[in-house]
């Protein structure tokens, strides 16, 4: 039998934390349970502990850096992440691990379907599908939910995942890493449930949407850097072609330059455009090093087949 570990990331979650736990009880009664606190200011930890839960703390604040230290410290077979707000089916998770099992497969997504138009804020609605389809542009991947806080995980992906992000960015870079490196993942549909009354979200809608989407533009620069800097290139390239267009005509009619500065930015931008696409070049053979020193530690670890 398969080591199973509950792995909950809270920050202030009192109205729902014990109906969390007492669901996993129900549902993964094998399962080690432990709870991460993120400084809570409320009785999270009290609940949590009464309620049987292994209690742990992470002072940094973040999801992001919660994820980090969760996978850092717990050893288990299989990892199961929710979020504390009892917004995910619990029920549904048995069937996601022995997806994950049974496909032999790295991670699995709940992919959330809202039982109430409540469910999500409009913002959050919206803001996970432009976020979602822009990985699925630059990754090549058909996503469908690619900001879920329900996941299993391998061993073998959870000791090998690098961790850099600090808060609820945190979700794509678990995506991202899995995609550039060509995982095996599935995303499973799972109910998504409203907020019990008393319960608010920590996401803010723009704040955490902007970083998250810098974020994005950061991953695809470090995992596809031939690609962004490629981009960059072309984008640079246009702006000075356009500048040099009429300079060029106007010397051909006059032979004279007269907008000299000009063309002397016309000319640093198209430098700078090649330096970029070759820029790209060098940093996409590092980067193909890199993933290979990865995989050599990825493929350490056993896969999950019974």
């Amino acid at each position: 039998m398969s080591d199973i570990a509950v792995l909950i990331p809270c920050y202030n979650e009192e109205k729902t934390i014990s109906q969390v736990i007492d669901d996993c009880k129900n549902y993964l009664p094998n399962a080690n349970i432990y709870v991460y606190d993120n400084n809570s200011n409320d009785k999270t930890v009290e609940y949590a502990i009464k309620q049987g839960a292994i209690v742990r703390y992470e002072n940094r604040q973040g999801k992001g850096n919660v994820v980090r230290r969760m996978f850092a410290d717990i050893d288990a077979d299989i990892y199961v992440m929710i979020d504390g707000d009892a917004t995910y089916d619990v029920s549904s998770i048995p069937n996601l691990i022995k997806i994950l099992e049974d496909e032999n497969l790295d991670m699995v997504v709940g992919v959330r379907q809202e039982i109430e138009q409540s469910c999500y804020r409009v913002g959050h609605r919206s803001g996970n599908k432009v976020l979602t389809k822009i990985v699925e542009i630059f990754l090549n991947y058909k996503l469908k939910d690619m900001l879920s806080g329900l996941r299993v995980f391998s061993k073998r992906y959870v000791k090998t995942f690098p961790a850099e992000s600090k808060g609820f960015e945190i979700e794509t870079e678990l995506t991202i890493y899995a995609l550039s490196r060509r995982l095996p993942i599935k995303e499973v549909e799972t109910k998504y449930f409203s907020r019990p009354e008393g319960s608010f979200s920590k996401l803010s809608t723009y704040k955490d949407g902007g970083r998250i989407l810098k974020t994005i533009a950061l991953l695809i620069k470090e995992e596809r850097p031939l690609l962004f800097f490629s981009l960059v290139a072309f984008v640079i390239f246009v702006v000075g072609l356009s500048i040099s267009v009429p300079i060029f005509i106007e010397f051909k009619q006059t032979g004279l330059v007269p907008r000299f500065p000009t063309a002397i930015l016309a000319s640093g931008l198209m430098v700078c455009s090649f330096v970029s696409f070759f820029i790209g070049i060098v940093l996409d053979t590092v980067v193909k090093a890199k993933k290979e020193i990865s995989r050599i530690n990825y493929l350490k670890y056993k896969n999950n087949k019974k």
